[in-house]
This record gives structure tokens, sequence and C-alpha cells, in this order.
């Protein structure tokens, strides 16, 4: 979009599909929330100390409120950047998430190795 064009023309697609955005990364803390609570609660206590499955699971728990936030902020940020007609900001969020969730799947990959 040009930034001549008055931010009343965004395109409702792109508004939409921001909205699809940030209900993905909600969809992604609920997950997590979940993962955590499966962890702590629901993981045999002789598969893991409960040291360990609440180590896990504030760490699921600490990324979902992450995503969450992130969430929120991408999606203004993009909101705004259309409403401007600028470029849509970039975001390092992935690779967090990304780095988080990899890292507690070596620590559960570790636990259930750990049961056998």
């Amino acid at each position: 979009m040009s930034p001549d064009v008055p931010t009343a023309l965004v395109d409702y697609r792109f508004t939409l599909a921001n909205e699809r955005t940030f209900l993905a990364w909600i969809r992604t803390a609920l997950g997590l929330s979940a993962a955590a609570v499966a962890v702590v609660h629901l993981l045999p206590a002789d598969a893991a100390p409960l040291g360990l499955r609440a180590a896990i699971g504030l760490v699921l728990a600490c990324v979902a409120v992450y995503v969450a936030v992130v969430g929120v902020v991408r999606w203004r940020q993009v909101d705004r950047a259309m409403e401007a007609g600028r470029a849509l900001p970039s975001t390092k969020a992935t690779v967090v998430l990304a780095c988080a969730v990899a890292g507690c799947g070596v620590l559960t990959v570790a636990v259930v190795a750990t049961a056998l």
C-alpha cells in the first residue's frame, strides 16, 4: 500500500489476516499452558521427580505468557503499520519461541529416556 492511500482504505483482507495470526499466537499460548499443566499433573511421579516436572511446567507456563504478550504486541504493531502504509515490522519472537519449545522438548526427552 502506498503512503498516499488514506487509512480508511486498508484492505479488510489484510486486517483479517492479521487477526488470524493473532489468534494463532493465542492458540499457541493456550496449548503451551495446557502442556505445562499436563507435565506437572499428569506425568507419573516415577517418570520424573516433582522438582523436574515443576521446572518443565514453569518454563512452559512462562513461554505461554510470553507468547500471549508477543501476540498482542505484534498484532498492534502490524495493525498500526498497515494503517500508516508502512512496511510491516520484523520480529525475533518466533526464534525465541522455537528455542524455548525445543529446550522443553529436550528436557522431556531426557525425562522419558530416564523413565525407560
